[in-house]
Formats: structure tokens, C-alpha cells, sequence
């Protein structure tokens, strides 16, 4: 399987976990189906392929890395969660505690369209977006305003970084497909 690029690579893969019944990437029961039957294709074969980037990816990215990406694209909700709080106690901000775990919450979990953001299971309420509610003293909307824009410009970066560095593991691999424009 060839991926078109390293978010649809990142995210399938992240994915993948979440896809069995079992809760993991059970890859080993379809290999062994696989061995009495013959070549494993279609579903079957991209499902191992994304389960194989999951692991390779977990493995050989840094931790940091991993956790950024686990914290934006990840499906799994225990996983996302933890990864959250963990961003939450390495990101530097001025900000207070609160509205620093507010805005990576928010980062990690966008809102959506549709009505109150129901189209995902992970939808937080209406009143987790609103700044004001991140903190129990009031500061400037211009000060809060700054604040998050800081954070969400420290996690891009990470995300970016940790693209990167996926890219280059993915290209190694010859995963990430090609095409001349």
C-alpha cells in the first residue's frame, strides 16, 4: 500500500488502532488466516500495512514526536486523553494551568460543523471553546487571545516537526507515493 501523503499515512495509521474489536492492531490473526489461504490483499493487506506504520512509527519517532501526533490525529480516546495531559505539562506558556490545559484540550479536539459539533465522537461542550471559562480570574481578551495563539503556534510546530520526521521514515520505506504534477 502506498499512502498519497504523511497525514493520510499518520492518520490511517493511528487509526488502525481502533479498528478491531479487540482494541489493537490484531494483525497476527490475519497472518495466520493468510498462511492456510494464500497472499493477503485488499482490506486485509492495507489494514497490516497501516498497523505495520503504527508500530514503526511509535518505535522510531522521539516521544515527543509521537505524542503530538497521537494528541491531533489519534482516534483512540484513552490515548488521545493521555497524550493531551502530557502535552499539557511540557508546553510553556505564562498563561495559568488551567487555561494552558483549556487550549491544548481545545488544540487536540477542535470544534466541528454541524449542530454543537455532533458529526465526531470526540466533541467537547459548547462552553470548553469559550476563553473566559479557561480561567477563574479574569485577564484581557487580547491577553487571552495571545496566550492561545502562542500554544497553538508551539503545538503546530511540534505537528510539524513530527511530520517531518515521519515523511522522512515513511520515504525510506517507500510508502509515501509520488506524483508528477
Amino acid at each position: 500500500m502506498i499512502y498519497r501523503n504523511v497525514v493520510s499515512a499518520v492518520v490511517r495509521a493511528l487509526a488502525a488502532e481502533t479498528i478491531s474489536s479487540a482494541g489493537g492492531c490484531d494483525f497476527e490473526p490475519k497472518v495466520q488466516c493468510a498462511k492456510q489461504k494464500g497472499e493477503i490483499v485488499g482490506k486485509e493487506a492495507a489494514f497490516l500495512t497501516d498497523c505495520w506504520v503504527f508500530g514503526r512509527l511509535h518505535k522510531s519517532l522521539s516521544a515527543e514526536h509521537w505524542r503530538v501526533l497521537v494528541a491531533k490525529f489519534s482516534t483512540h480516546s484513552e490515548r488521545k486523553h493521555v497524550a493531551i495531559a502530557e502535552l499539557t505539562r511540557v508546553v510553556q506558556s505564562p498563561a495559568p494551568e488551567r487555561f494552558l490545559h483549556c487550549a491544548v484540550v481545545t488544540w487536540a479536539l477542535p470544534r466541528l460543523p454541524g449542530v454543537d459539533g455532533k458529526r465526531s465522537t470526540n466533541v467537547l461542550p459548547s462552553g470548553w471553546y469559550e476563553m473566559d471559562n479557561w480561567s477563574n480570574v479574569p485577564h484581557p481578551i487580547k491577553t487571552q487571545e495571545r496566550w492561545r495563539r502562542e500554544i497553538r503556534k508551539v503545538l503546530e510546530r511540534e505537528v510539524d516537526e513530527a511530520l517531518v520526521s515521519a515523511q522522512a521514515l515513511l520515504d525510506a520505506e517507500g510508502l509515501i507515493g509520488t506524483q508528477a504534477a
